[in-house]
């Protein structure tokens, strides 16, 4: 544990400085206490651990648009261990903790006022600026989508066209098939007639053989009847002498 003697200078006095460091203080497990100097200063002195001390007083240069801390001069000290919390010095006619607070919530308010709507009415133009661009994708998509539809609506177009002319092929084709029927059909027919042509091939040749047949048995007794006649022809002629 070490104690800090700490001296503050710049717009510190009457602005709601003590009670900024009251709550740091309080939030850092620090004890101690915070007055006015007649100087305009403003002296704290604080007990804790050194590391803790260091980040205490480094918090304790506060700016904004009530306090601004010029300086911040820290001396080091054995600790007396004497306090038990953190308090704030009072001096005759100086305003009680309640009126600082009062300061503390104005500063608050001003820092609103000065900063808050000015960040926020660049919030809004930063929103508004996005929500033109998001309006402008939303057309730039739409569109798109437009584009798209009219491409949809072509592509079905081509693909009806395309069906139209696969069923007129399909038709073509049954018109196609349809006649093959009918030539395989006549094809059957003309086979049959060529097989009965055929058979009545055969029959002729058949009897062409019969015919035959009987042509040469013809001939062989026509022969024999010839042969037996020249025979008595000869032998006739033999008998009167004349041969």
């Amino acid at each position: 544990m070490e104690r800090s003697v700490i001296l503050v200078s710049g717009r510190v006095q009457k602005v709601g400085y003590r009670s900024k460091v009251i709550a740091l203080a309080q939030e850092m497990g620090i004890v101690g206490w915070v007055g006015n100097l007649p100087d305009g200063r403003v002296k704290v002195v604080a007990e804790g651990d050194a590391a803790v001390l260091d980040r205490f007083a480094s918090a304790l240069k506060v700016k904004n648009s009530l306090i601004e801390v010029a300086a911040v001069e820290v001396e080091r000290h054995d600790a007396t261990g004497e306090f038990d919390d953190f308090s704030k010095l009072v001096d005759r006619g100086e305003t009680d903790s309640r009126l600082d607070r009062s300061a503390e919530l104005l500063k608050e308010l001003i820092d609103v006022t000065r900063h808050g709507f000015s960040d926020l009415g660049q919030k809004m133009d930063r929103m508004l600026d996005k929500q033109d661009q998001m309006l402008d994708k939303q057309d730039e998509t739409i569109a798109a989508i437009k584009g798209i539809d009219s491409k949809m609506d072509r592509m079905l177009d081509k693909q009806d066209i395309m069906i139209d002319k696969q069923d007129q092929m399909l038709d073509k084709q049954d018109q196609m098939l349809d006649k093959q029927d009918q030539m395989l059909d006549k094809q059957d027919m003309m086979i049959d007639k060529q097989d009965q042509m055929l058979d009545k091939q055969d029959q002729m040749l058949d009897k062409q053989d019969e015919t035959t047949g009987e042509v040469r048995g013809l001939r062989s007794d026509m022969k024999g009847s010839f042969d037996m006649r020249l025979e008595r022809i000869e032998t006739a002629l033999k008998e009167k002498g004349i041969i």
